[in-house]
């Protein structure tokens, strides 16, 4: 599937992910949701847990948050592309906005 915009094509799909070039400039998402799964992985990274991912996403539940992170496995040059992407238009944005992403990284704790 070609994305547009740069990111590479999708190697290996996954039944709780979606890629439509005409939303999030063809960003993979979770499946019925906007969420992007370049966040779920950004935080997977960091040691964020799948039990706080689910609590902060409880919409999403385990099952899709799970394959979010499996889809990235699977296809790490389209997330990696798709999280310099956000990077380059953050930079850009920065001047126009001045709160900075640096400041909405810390993944609040939920209970």
């Amino acid at each position: 599937m070609s994305l547009g915009d740069g990111l590479p094509n999708i190697c290996v799909h996954h039944p709780h992910v979606v890629a439509d070039p005409h939303v999030l400039a063809g960003s993979p998402l979770v499946r019925d949701s906007k969420v992007p799964v370049r966040r779920l992985w950004a935080w997977h990274r960091k040691g964020v847990t799948v039990e706080t991912l689910v609590k902060r996403y409880p919409a999403l539940g385990p099952a899709k948050v799970l394959d979010a992170i499996a889809f990235c496995y699977d296809n790490q040059d389209v997330v990696e592309a798709d999280l310099e992407r956000e990077r380059r238009l953050l930079e850009v944005d920065e001047e126009r906005y001045p709160c900075a992403f640096g400041e909405q990284q810390k993944l609040p704790k939920v209970k």
